[in-house]
């Protein structure tokens, strides 16, 4: 009984039927909470590119076709599963020059590659973690 009340209210306000059923009006009771977390700082350029969004069916002739366009590329790799082969959705390109390298991330960052949105730019060094301070290579813990 109550919902036909409010959904006869509903259709005799602005909206209509549609309004009873948005998960986004004016009415919502709370604020939701913003985001706060600052972007990542951006990468130092570099001749090397990391390349996200790939498809699965993306391969690592295709990665270099794609990119081979804006400058002579050293190698083009799709990171792959070890075990099942099957794409992890990004790779690695490697261009002869920075400014090579900078033309290919205006050039295919946010563009579609096989179907999908890739983004491209410029890779950071691997950064592993520190070695651990009570690790003392010791066999059998104390001596």
């Amino acid at each position: 009984m109550g919902l036909r009340v409010a959904a006869r209210a509903a259709v005799g306000r602005r909206g209509g039927v549609g309004a009873l059923f948005s998960s986004v009006s004016s009415s919502f009771p709370f604020n939701l909470p913003q985001s706060q977390t600052p972007p990542p700082p951006k990468a130092d350029p570099s001749d090397n590119l990391f390349v996200s969004g790939l498809s699965k069916r993306t391969t690592s002739e295709g990665l270099h076709e794609a990119f081979a366009k804006f400058g002579e590329i050293v190698h083009a790799r799709v990171v792959t599963d070890r075990v099942s082969g099957y794409s992890k959705g990004f790779g690695l390109v490697k261009y002869k020059t920075i400014e090579e390298a900078e033309a290919g991330i205006k050039g295919m960052d946010g563009q579609f590659l096989d179907g999908w949105v890739i983004f491209a730019e410029s890779a950071r060094p691997r950064q592993f973690p520190p070695p651990l301070e009570n690790n003392r290579n010791t066999p059998y813990g104390r001596q």
